[in-house]
């Protein structure tokens, strides 16, 4: 066992933690606390294993509302360069400063604000990998930023809800598949690791957990054409039951445009792949 995994380990249990320091779960800020040990090493040995790598040795990791530390803990005891957290409850920082205080500064970073206005990619040093159990309320417009630049990051290790994971990683013609899907399945090679029971969290939520892994796939696509895919893809899936003659009739040429790609206007979004959609992105 590493230095850091015994003082890590010599820390109270997480149940402790939250009884200490009278850590109720708010709403308001989409927490559900995971307080099983076994399933956050699970988390990162699983996405440790798909990335083959032994541990995070060499590597910054960046994790976004750490709560009471379940996740904060398993990814110090797998050895990170530095794990920088990022929370918004003072309560949690609080809990942040105790584990700071037994594995050493240079190892935690604490930052006290909105990860929504966090830029991890201008961090130096490389790699770069986010862990995270990304509060509900503000998964999907954390994930779209970090897509935009998931050229600057190793990895990504989120847990959704289950029915955004269930979005984010649809094949075509089926009714989850949308534009989470299309600009994450055009960026990253997208792993489903695995489910998480309600009954793991404290609070339990009403739905089920998703762990899903982003590998960049280094497709070379710039931020001006991305954001010609989202208009297009906003404009499809705003009448996803209509043909694309329809739905896209604002394109101009789009007929000509369709035929140079092998695509028909009787097509409905849901039948267009991502990489469809990025070639008509470029006949913009």
């Amino acid at each position: 066992m590493s230095d850091i995994a015994q003082k890590i380990d010599e820390l109270p249990s997480l149940r402790e933690t939250v009884e200490i320091h009278g850590l109720m779960a708010k709403k308001a800020l989409g927490q559900n606390f995971l307080l099983d040990r076994n399933i956050t090493d699970k988390i990162i040995n699983t996405s440790l294993i798909k990335q083959n790598k032994p541990d995070f040795s060499g590597e910054y990791v960046f994790e976004v509302g750490p709560g009471p530390g379940g996740l904060t803990r398993s990814v110090l005891r797998h050895n990170p360069k530095k794990l920088t957290v990022i929370e918004m409850d003072e309560r949690c920082i609080e809990i942040m400063q105790e584990i700071r205080e037994k594995v050493g500064e240079d190892k935690l970073e604490i930052i006290n604000g909105d990860a929504l206005k966090q830029d991890f990619s201008h961090f130096e040093g490389c790699p770069k990998n986010i862990v995270s159990n990304l509060p509900y309320n503000i998964s999907v417009p954390l994930l779209i930023g970090w897509l935009k630049r998931i050229e600057n990051f190793d990895s990504l290790t989120l847990m959704f809800q289950k029915e955004v994971a269930d979005r984010i990683c649809a094949p075509t013609k089926c009714k989850d598949y949308g534009r989470i899907s299309i600009l994450s399945q055009l960026l990253c090679k997208i792993e489903r690791l695995f489910d998480i029971n309600p009954n793991c969290f404290v609070p339990a939520p009403k739905i089920w957990s998703t762990v899903v892994l982003f590998r960049p796939l280094h497709a070379n696509i710039s931020n001006e054409l991305l954001e010609k895919v989202e208009k297009l893809t906003t404009q499809a899936f705003s009448q996803r039951r209509k043909m694309i003659r329809q739905s896209l009739k604002s394109v101009k040429g789009l007929e000509e445009k369709c035929s140079a790609i092998g695509l028909n206007l009787t097509m409905r979004a849901e039948e267009i792949t991502p990489e469809q959609y990025l070639e008509l992105a470029k006949l913009l």
